[in-house]
């Protein structure tokens, strides 16, 4: 045995030559694979660093904002919102009514003056309708009046019945024409034309949702 063979190796490891072997050490795996995680860790946080940055620089809060929106809320554009209806405070008994026959019934224009009168509206004249509108009407009714009837008159007019057009023409004066169609058959019932007259006097204001 040489004197350079390790003790215990026998001469199945007899060193013969004038080198020693060299002995390595077992690699860590467990090193390796912690610095690869550490790696990829690393990695991930400088890209989640990116996106926070990007979305600093374009607006990336208002993506937030609109996903926390309620269901159904759209936001607020710019631009003015609508005044409220004003209300109408003109009473009956200030609108002047004439009332026209356009149907081939007879007495249909005196029987609706009647009402309206008994329910406070002056009466003008009563008669049948000129020929532009007579048997021309198939609705139940046109309010005829100048163009500033559309800011009272008609409305409180169209409280006593449902379904009347209106139309203005080149009249001065203050006074309406109710022009009765085919379709009519009568007034409103008084009570349902009282509470349309005390709605059309306070509008209910509109709801507001809530975003």
């Amino acid at each position: 045995m040489s004197m350079l063979t390790p003790p215990g190796m026998g001469g199945k490891y007899r060193i013969t030559g004038d080198k020693y072997p060299r002995m390595r050490r077992p690699r860590n795996h467990r090193r390796i694979v912690t610095a690869a995680v550490a790696g990829v860790v690393a990695l991930g946080l400088a890209g989640w660093g990116t996106v926070q940055l990007i979305d600093a620089f374009t607006g990336g809060s208002d993506k937030e904002t609109t996903a926390s929106r309620k269901p159904g809320c759209q936001p607020a554009k710019n631009t003015a919102t609508p005044p409220p209806a004003a209300p109408v405070t003109l009473k009956p008994a200030q609108v002047t009514v004439n009332v026209y026959n356009a149907t081939p019934r007879g007495g249909l224009a005196k029987a609706a003056a009647d009402e309206l009168k008994a329910r406070g509206f002056t009466i003008g004249k009563v008669g049948n309708a000129t020929a532009e509108y007579d048997k021309k009407v198939p609705g139940p009714a046109v309010l005829l009046g100048a163009p500033g009837a559309t800011k009272g008159p008609f409305s409180v007019l169209s409280t006593q019945l449902s379904g009347a057009t209106t139309k203005t023409d080149a009249r001065t004066t203050g006074d309406v024409d109710l022009i009765l169609g085919t379709s009519f058959t009568a007034l409103a019932p008084k009570p349902t034309a009282e509470q349309a007259l005390v709605a059309l006097a306070k509008p209910a204001p509109k709801p507001k949702t809530a975003c």
